[in-house]
């Protein structure tokens, strides 16, 4: 069984979860699992092969799951990029737009040098408003953007279209 197969059928699907009409693909069954979870950090890397890697994000909270044991993996820093108001030092912050009201992220000024290439990573892509957001800041930080890594892909949201314009890589694990 292919590691996109085992993925899927691990994911649970809970509908009407966080609200009507929303069929919620939760992960917690993978973390359960040593043996997947490792395959998938794996998977991962071997996705970014070819792509230059010299520090990966994690997005909040999600993204910290297997964001940091990809960088690890890739011998590369984790930086975490957060909601406002959860990092310690003087940081950076960059404020988007969602479907009901505006979010803001932040990271320490002092995680990404200039020209760094970052490769961001969350658990999963919707609409790509969060990942996108996460690409503002790196270039506000003067970082360039390697690409996306993302364990699962809504496709029918047409996330990865809101991130054509930040890199061309782009993955992910399954794809619904």
């Amino acid at each position: 069984m292919s590691i996109s197969e085992r993925v899927d059928k691990a994911i649970r699907t809970i509908p009407d979860f966080p609200k009507k009409g929303v069929m919620f693909k939760d992960i917690t069954p993978i973390l359960e699992d040593a043996n997947l979870s490792s395959d998938i950090v794996d998977e991962l890397v071997k996705q970014c092969e070819g792509v230059r890697v010299d520090v990966v994000a994690g997005v909040e909270s999600r993204g910290f799951l297997f964001g940091f044991s990809l960088a690890m993996k890739l011998g590369v820093p984790f930086i975490l990029i957060r909601k406002k108001g959860k990092l310690p030092a003087k940081t950076i912050s960059h404020k988007y737009d969602l479907e009901y009201g505006s979010a803001e992220i932040e990271m320490h000024v002092d995680s990404i040098e200039k020209g760094m290439h970052v490769l961001i990573h969350d658990d999963l892509l919707a609409t790509g408003g969060t990942a996108a957001a996460a690409a503002e800041l790196i270039k506000k930080s003067e970082g360039q953007v390697s690409g996306f890594s993302f364990v699962v892909e809504l496709e029918f949201l047409k996330g990865k279209e809101a991130l054509n314009k930040y890199a061309e890589f782009n993955k992910s694990i399954v794809n619904y």
